[in-house]
C-alpha cells in the first residue's frame, strides 16, 4: 500500500465520503432512525455499492481510493455504535450538542436568507442521533471494522488497485459530538476516547490501508470559543490525545483531515489556517489534508511559504470545491499544484478535495455526475502539473 509519497508524479486522492446510491441511503437512514432494517440486505447493498464506487474512482483517475464511507450514516455518529459508555442524549440540543449547534448558528447568523435555504437542503437528510457519554468508554466494534475492511479490500482488488485509504473519527471529533457526563475532566474524556479508538486505527493499519483520521474539531468549531488562544489550547490537547491513539502506528501510514465544515456556506467565521498551523504540525500523521479550493481558503498556500513543512510530512491541499457544482478546469488545478510544490516541494504535494461529498447520508449537494467530472479534472490537472514539475 502507498503512503502517498512519490518521487515522480502528483498523486490524487480525496477526503472520503461520496454520494451514496438512493437505495443504500434509504437503508442507512432507516438504520440510523432505529427502524428494523434487514441486516443481510444492508450488508449486500453496501458490498455491491462499494465495489461499484471503487471502480468509478479508479476510472476517474483517483490514485488512492476508499469505500466512499457507504456503510456509515455520517462521518462521526457511526463510531458511537462501536464504543461502550454512550446513551441517547435527552438533554436539549443547546446544552447536549453545544459546539456543533453553536458553530452552525454563528456561521449563518448574518445570512438569514441563506439559513432558510440551508434548512431546505438539510430537511431531506438523515437526522443524526445524539448521544452523551455516561460511563467508561471502550471499543466494541471489532466485527464492524473487520467487515468494513474486508468489503474495501475486495472492492479494491476488483478495481485493480491496492492503493487504499480508510477514514476514522478522531478522539476530539467524538468529544465534540457526544458531551461528557462521566469523566472528571475533558482531558480524561479525550484520552479515554483515544485509547478506545486506538483499536480501530490499528485494525485499519494492520489491514495495510492508509489511515485517515478526520479532525474537524481542530478547525471547524473555533468560532464558539471566547478567543483564538482558548481554541488553540483545545487544539493542542486534542492533538496530544490523537498522538497517544496513534502511538503504535508509523507516521507515514496516517494522514489527518483538518476540516472547517463541509458544504456550501458563507465561511466568514472560519478561523485562518495561519492561526492554528503551529498547533497542527506537531500531530503525528505525516499527511495533512486542508481546504484549499474554496474562495475562503484558496489563498492559504502562503501559510506554507512562511511556516516550513517539517521533514517527513506531506500536504494534501483541496483542489476541488465540494460546495458547488462547478467543475474546476484542469489548468487551474495544475497551476495550484505547481504553486504548492513551489513552497513545500513537489514530492510533498498530493491532490485532494476540500472535504467529503456526502459526509451525512442524504445530504448530497453535488450531483454525482459532477463529482466524477471533478475527479477527472483533478486527475488531468495532476497530470499537467506532473509534466511541468518533472519535465
Amino acid at each position: 500500500m502507498t503512503a502517498l509519497r512519490t518521487t515522480d508524479r502528483i498523486v490524487t486522492t480525496h477526503a472520503g465520503s461520496l454520494p451514496r446510491p438512493r437505495g443504500l441511503v434509504d437503508l442507512v437512514m432507516g438504520r440510523e432512525a432505529g427502524e428494523d432494517v434487514d441486516a443481510g440486505k444492508l450488508s449486500d447493498e453496501v458490498r455491491s455499492a462499494v465495489e461499484e464506487v471503487a471502480r468509478q474512482q479508479a476510472a476517474a483517475g483517483v490514485d488512492v481510493l476508499n469505500d466512499g464511507e457507504f456503510g456509515k450514516a455520517a462521518f462521526v455518529s457511526y463510531a458511537v455504535d462501536r464504543l461502550s459508555g454512550f446513551v441517547p442524549d435527552t438533554v436539549p440540543p443547546a446544552d447536549g450538542f453545544p459546539n456543533f449547534a453553536r458553530w452552525m448558528g454563528i456561521a449563518i447568523r448574518d445570512f438569514p436568507d441563506f439559513a432558510e435555504r440551508l434548512l431546505g437542503v438539510m430537511g431531506s437528510a438523515v437526522q443524526l442521533r445524539l448521544y452523551a457519554c455516561d460511563g467508561p468508554v471502550s471499543y466494541i466494534g471489532h466485527e464492524q471494522v473487520a467487515a468494513e475492511i474486508a468489503t474495501l479490500r475486495t472492492a479494491a482488488g476488483a478495481a485493480g488497485t491496492d492503493e487504499v485509504f480508510m477514514t476514522a473519527a478522531s478522539p476530539g471529533l467524538l468529544a465534540q459530538f457526544a458531551p461528557n457526563r462521566h469523566y472528571a475532566t475533558e482531558e480524561d474524556y479525550l484520552f479515554a476516547l483515544a485509547e478506545a479508538m486506538r483499536v480501530e486505527y490499528e485494525a485499519i493499519h494492520a489491514a495495510g490501508f492508509v489511515l485517515q483520521v478526520d479532525c474537524p474539531d481542530l478547525a471547524m468549531v473555533a468560532p464558539v470559543f471566547d478567543s483564538v488562544e482558548d481554541f488553540r489550547r483545545q487544539v493542542r490537547m486534542r492533538v496530544e490525545a490523537l498522538n497517544h491513539a496513534l502511538s503504535g502506528i508509523p507516521a507515514e501510514a496516517v494522514r489527518m483531515h483538518v476540516c472547517w465544515g463541509g458544504g456550501e456556506m458563507p465561511r466568514t467565521t472560519d478561523i485562518g489556517l495561519h492561526e492554528i498551523i503551529d498547533d497542527l504540525l506537531p500531530a503525528k500523521p505525516a499527511g495533512l489534508m486542508v481546504m484549499a479550493a474554496n474562495g475562503r481558503h484558496a489563498h492559504e498556500w502562503e501559510v506554507f511559504a512562511e511556516t516550513r513543512l517539517p521533514d517527513g510530512k506531506y500536504l494534501i491541499p483541496g483542489m476541488v470545491d465540494i460546495g458547488n457544482n462547478v467543475v474546476e478546469h484542469p489548468e487551474w488545478i495544475a497551476q495550484r499544484l505547481v504553486q504548492y510544490a513551489g513552497v513545500v516541494g513537489r514530492e510533498n504535494v498530493v491532490a485532494g478535495t476540500d472535504c467529503g461529498f456526502g459526509p451525512v447520508a442524504g445530504m448530497d449537494a453535488i450531483a454525482p455526475t459532477v463529482v466524477w467530472a471533478k475527479f477527472r479534472a483533478m486527475s488531468d490537472g495532476a497530470r499537467i502539473a506532473t509534466e511541468r514539475l518533472w519535465k
